[in-house]
């Protein structure tokens, strides 16, 4: 860059899952810039150059920089003490941490994949830079697959098929905010259906709070001071509030809303809760970043000595609903305490042995990520993994201390031994939000979605006018059986048809004619293209009706 480009400013290039980018201080680029940044790049790594890691002190560093601003700033930052390093390759050298590759040589396939704008820090009142994206591998085998899945990705894309699918849109008059059509609230319902089944099975309760609170409340529980700038408010009866882009503290006024025993405990709430969250323009994409969405939240007050058991229950719950949905690879991370957090470190002891105990308690693999908890209590974090290979993070467990201490909302209970005792307050949430996860799950399924989730399930196609009646008695026969059926009278031929049907996903066509109507049978191709032959009316109904009510996953 610095070759090609020799006004541009560094700033930062940190790694990413998906390779790694760099922000510049430059004019936007265009294709063709990007083109000569990739020829560069790679003739660079057949050069071969040694990476040298150089020690600085701080004076060292600011003579170094002097012409670049942004690098100045972060020296500056630098803590008393802290080495600062800078790497050298040929001529360039570049503030960073490290490590490096020993040599360039080592990369032998590189691909810059797109540029985008970003503000320096990730403020919108500070300079808009330019973010180059790349990736690199030590195989050429390694990046053409790489470039292969990027193609599928793109054929999956979640917008796309929302689009096509008719299950959402997205418009000018409400940006980052989604508009769910039929087909979208009806695998929205199905899922609902679904996690209220599950989590009655499971002694939860459910409730539901207010999308806009007094903005006291927002200073007791925190979020004034740490999350203000993410918030939408309002005025109403000359009281300021905000929308709320969490749905703990309204929780907690449920709970603290009567006195309760430690014979009351543990006591699970979950909330269905839509929260509000102001994003930046620039981060929006489709439902993986909106500004509302509806979290699958529960949160569990307990006793410290049922902690562990609690956290248990949830980590099984979690990868049960995660299987339901065709997950089966998941990875977990434990994250402790950070630098900077509240409470003793007794306490976060305590905490941080809950949840390792549940885990190893059902000899659960995990990562330890030290440092990165929550300042209130420490959490399990569940990766899944799509079919791409794609890691997404969605569920976490945290135990918190803050909200629930009397200093908040004093959330008590009375114990065994008559005195006034505060709760232990699990947060947790599995599938993350239902907006993010339907997304996750088109890409996952590629729009095919499994027959208990498909909002268009099957499709009857007469192969003439002459059978149009028995084909609507066909529907009618499925929707009784309470399946969603939909009846194709068109113009069109029966292959176009066929293929119609295909195009929108439908998980079967059953193509009706004279022998059909002579049988009480349907002839049944799958959304494959695969042609199952005539089966009875009713056989059929009972087959669908087995794949919705034990959610089978499998496409046929």
């Amino acid at each position: 860059m610095v070759e090609l480009f020799p006004e541009a400013h560094p700033t930062i290039g940190p790694p990413v899952d998906e390779g790694f980018y760099y922000d510049f201080d430059h004019p936007p680029f265009t294709p063709e810039d990007l083109a000569k940044i990739e020829v560069r790049m790679k003739e660079l790594a057949k050069e071969n150059l040694p990476t040298e890691r150089l020690e600085l002190t701080r004076d060292e560093a600011r003579q170094l920089f002097a012409n670049n601003p942004y690098k100045l700033e972060m020296i500056e930052e630098m803590a008393d003490g802290e080495q600062l390093t800078a790497y050298r390759q040929g001529s360039f050298v570049d503030l960073c941490r490290g490590p490096h590759l020993p040599t360039t040589g080592r990369v032998k396939s590189i691909k810059v994949l797109k540029v985008a704008g970003a503000y320096w820090r990730g403020d919108a009142e500070k300079q808009q830079l330019q973010r180059i994206y790349a990736i690199t591998f030590p195989e050429k085998r390694l990046l053409k697959d790489h470039v292969r899945m990027l193609e599928e990705a793109k054929l999956r894309d979640h917008r796309k098929l929302g689009k096509e699918l008719e299950l959402f849109s997205f418009h000018d008059e409400g940006p980052g905010f989604p508009f769910w059509h039929n087909n979208g609230m009806i695998l929205r319902e199905e899922i609902v259906k679904y996690w209220r089944a599950v989590h009655r099975s499971k002694d939860y309760q459910e409730i539901s709070t207010p999308i806009a609170l007094d903005e006291s409340l927002w200073h007791r529980s925190g979020h004034w001071a740490n999350y203000q700038e993410n918030m939408y408010f309002t005025d109403v009866d000359e009281r300021r509030f905000a929308m709320k882009p969490m749905n703990c503290p309204g929780g907690l006024l449920v709970f603290t809303s009567k006195r309760h025993s430690y014979r009351d405990l543990p006591m699970r709430m979950a909330e269905l809760g839509l929260v509000h969250r102001h994003e930046m323009s620039g981060v929006l994409h489709g439902l993986f970043r909106v500004r509302c969405f509806t979290q699958d939240d529960a949160h569990i007050y307990c006793t410290e000595e049922q902690l562990t058991d609690e956290v248990i229950g949830v980590v099984r719950l979690v990868f049960e609903i995660y299987n339901t949905f065709g997950f089966s690879d998941v990875k977990v991370e434990l994250s402790t305490r950070p630098a900077k957090r509240i409470g003793s470190d007794d306490i976060w002891d305590r905490a941080e042995g809950a949840l390792r105990d549940a885990l190893e308690n059902q000899e659960i693999d995990y990562e330890l990520n030290p440092g990165d908890g929550a300042f209130y209590g420490p959490k399990i974090d569940f990766h899944i993994k799509d079919c791409m290979n794609r890691s997404w993070q969605c569920g976490t467990v945290q135990v918190d201390f803050s909200m629930p201490s009397a200093e908040r909302f004093n959330a008590t209970y009375e114990g065994a031994d008559g005195q006034r005792h505060t709760v232990v307050m699990v947060h947790r949430a599995i599938l993350g939000s239902l907006e993010r996860f339907i997304g996750i799950l088109l890409e996952h399924y590629a729009g095919k979605l499994p027959m208990w989730l498909a909002p268009r399930q099957i499709r009857v196609i007469p192969v003439s006018d002459n059978f149009l009646d028995y084909a609507r008695q066909i529907v009618d026969r499925m929707k009784l059986a309470g399946l969603r059926a939909a009846l194709d009278d068109s113009n069109e031929t029966v292959s176009k048809k066929v293929r119609n049907a295909q195009l929108d996903r439908v998980n079967y066509q059953l193509v009706v004619g004279e022998r059909e109507a002579a049988d009480d049978t349907v002839s049944v191709r799958t959304l494959s293209n695969a042609q199952l032959g005539n089966h009875k009316v009713d056989d059929f109904v009972s087959r669908c009706r087995e794949m919705v009510d034990t959610r089978d996953n499998n496409l046929e």
